[in-house]
């Protein structure tokens, strides 16, 4: 038996615990993502060959089933070409590392690098409104103790325009309200950040705290059982204060709006406040400025404002007329 047709099991766990842990000190959550790419590749290719998952060989991950599995994400799990796009990624690292590792599977990796990201089209920025905002936020019922953690929890998402792992992930100890109130912000790819906060937004943290568990270590926003709250907890609770809010502003009822649409809402209001795209990119977490063009292209009443500054086409037709040839050597001195 070949080298390339044995030992993936072993090949798979050192990837995950030498390349992604011990060697790149990957983020939890690209732990995460990697692992559920493989758990839903692996049940894929046990259907597929009748084999359980122990039993597989690299030999069995070959470009046509690699292929059909991505197929099968986006035909029949319903996922988009983008998450599609993010599973290749995950199978396309595991086999550079994998062709490192024995040569003899560099063949079926090059298959498998082979494959092309899928293009799609890229919908516009969606963000809210100054009043859809306000009408979000006053939304939770505050006479309860979980509508009084949404809505410190959606004032921090709109003021920061953190990710909804980064708020998640949020502990005591992030929240800086001793002089200059600021969140310590835990990014993508380990990268930390520091966010300033209004004097609102600081206010309602310093009355929510005594309602929690103060340690370090303790969530800043805690499911009743005192855990962090998840991402679909997040998400379950802005659907909620949605539907409080529609009544207030219909608008609302209409839009899909996720927590990453309130962070597009945070960059957009910035920039329409005339804070330069850098600093919002600092903001944001950015790691390149070009992400945060978007938002100056997505941006209505900048396109309009520049539109103004341009003189409209006459539509009556004009015939040339040479300048005078006196005038035009006297201007020319």
């Amino acid at each position: 038996m070949t080298p390339a047709t044995a030992g993936f099991p072993a090949l798979l766990q050192q990837f995950f615990q030498r390349r992604l842990l011990a060697e790149r000190g990957a983020s939890a959550h690209t732990i995460a993502s990697y692992r559920d790419t493989f758990e839903l590749l692996l049940r894929y290719a046990e259907r597929q060959t009748g084999r359980t998952a122990s039993a597989l060989t690299l030999a069995d991950l070959d470009a046509p089933l690699v292929l059909a599995f991505l197929d099968h994400l986006e035909h029949e799990r319903g996922n988009t070409p983008r998450t599609r796009n993010l599973r290749l990624t995950a199978i396309r690292s595991f086999m550079r590392y994998a062709a490192l590792r024995d040569p003899a599977a560099l063949p079926i990796a090059e298959r498998v690098l082979a494959i092309s990201p899928k293009r799609f089209d890229r919908s516009a920025l969606d963000f809210l409104t100054r009043a859809e905002v306000e009408a979000l936020l006053a939304a939770p019922d505050q006479a309860s103790w979980s509508g009084q953690r949404d809505a410190v929890l959606l004032a921090v998402l709109y003021n920061s325009g953190a990710r909804v792992s980064e708020l998640a992930g949020l502990r005591v100890a992030d929240l800086l309200l001793d002089r200059a109130s600021a969140l310590h912000l835990h990014g993508k790819g380990r990268k930390e950040r520091v966010v300033p906060l209004w004097k609102r937004t600081a206010s309602q943290l310093r009355g929510w705290l005594p309602r929690i568990d103060q340690s370090s270590d303790a969530p800043a926003f805690p499911n009743r059982a005192g855990k962090p709250m998840t991402r679909s907890g997040i998400e379950q609770r802005l659907r909620i204060a949605i539907t409080r809010a529609s009544a207030r502003c219909p608008s609302l009822a209409a839009r899909r709006i996720s927590p990453h649409t309130l962070r597009h809402t945070t960059a957009m209001h910035l920039l329409q406040s005339g804070v330069d795209i850098t600093v919002i990119a600092l903001w944001l977490g950015h790691e390149d400025t070009a992400t945060t063009h978007l938002y100056i292209e997505a941006d209505l009443a900048m396109k309009e404002a520049a539109l103004k500054r341009l003189d409209e086409p006459s539509l009556k037709p004009v015939r040339y007329k040479a300048p005078d040839r006196l005038l035009a050597f006297l201007e020319a001195l």
